[in-house]
């Protein structure tokens, strides 16, 4: 590769240097996450990647190199999985994806645009433009059941304020026929169409709103909507970047 070679004395060196400040947080990590569990403390994992980017179950070959359901929570850290509490699942109030795969309700059009310009849609690691498209229910209610979801957070509500119409995908038309669920091929992936159902939209403002009467009427039978297509009911709405502009219908950390 035109660099030279590693030394191996200064890799060492380097290492010894850095040891005594890493080594502290080493340790037995299912043991420690096992003691805690006993001791009735709150463990809280995140996943880092969506769950269509699982190499098994997403949009395979553009996906990473591992899987990103919940279920890898407890493969990964060594907690047995009849101790994963509830599994919440982040998802915005339209659909947005960063790099190539397929999309099949991506608009490409000053829509799509408009959505990307409001929600602010770059990488958070690359800064690349993400694509923007109508909220799709196929593709949430089947990682819903393949992430094991017991209800969603929907974010981003607010992007969608002032738009006459809003379109939800309710399902696929492949090759003539149609299907309720994203096939596992790729190439048939990249054939299917959306079949739309559309939904008036509101003039007031989302922004801010802190409890369900904040809310325009159709923006609450918008998600009412969401929630009767994904089969998962809203545990969380969020409606603008900031931390406390959230309605929480239901606790994650509270006993089930």
């Amino acid at each position: 590769m035109g660099v030279d070679e590693i030394d191996a004395s200064a890799l060492l060196r380097s290492l010894k240097d850095i040891a005594p400040k890493i080594l502290p947080y080493a340790g037995c990590a299912w043991r420690r996450l096992d003691e805690a569990r006993r001791e009735g403390k709150r463990i809280l994992f995140e996943g880092a990647q969506a769950v269509l980017l699982d190499i098994d179950h997403g949009t395979y070959p553009y996906v990473t190199s591992s899987n990103t359901v919940a279920g890898q929570a407890a493969a990964g850290s060594g907690i047995g999985p009849r101790d994963i509490g509830t599994v919440l699942g982040i998802v915005k109030a339209y659909t947005t994806r960063v790099g190539e795969g397929p999309f099949p309700t991506e608009l490409t059009d000053a829509t799509g645009d408009k959505l990307g310009t409001r929600g602010a849609e770059f990488g958070t690691v690359t800064g690349r433009k993400r694509r923007c498209g109508w909220f799709d229910s196929v593709l949430v209610r089947q990682t819903v059941i393949t992430g094991g979801i017991d209800g969603i957070a929907l974010t981003k509500l607010d992007v969608l304020d002032g738009f006459p119409e809003i379109k939800l995908c309710v399902g696929y038309r492949l090759d003539g026929r149609e299907i309720d669920h994203l096939p596992a091929d790729a190439n048939e992936q990249a054939r299917c169409a959306p079949i739309y159902e559309s939904v008036e939209g509101w003039s007031g403002s989302t922004r801010g709103a802190r409890s369900w009467a904040d809310l325009p009427a159709r923006a609450v039978k918008y998600v009412r909507r969401v929630e009767e297509m994904i089969g998962a009911p809203v545990a969380l709405l969020s409606t603008s970047p900031k931390r406390e502009d959230t309605i929480l219908v239901r606790d994650p950390f509270v006993d089930r």
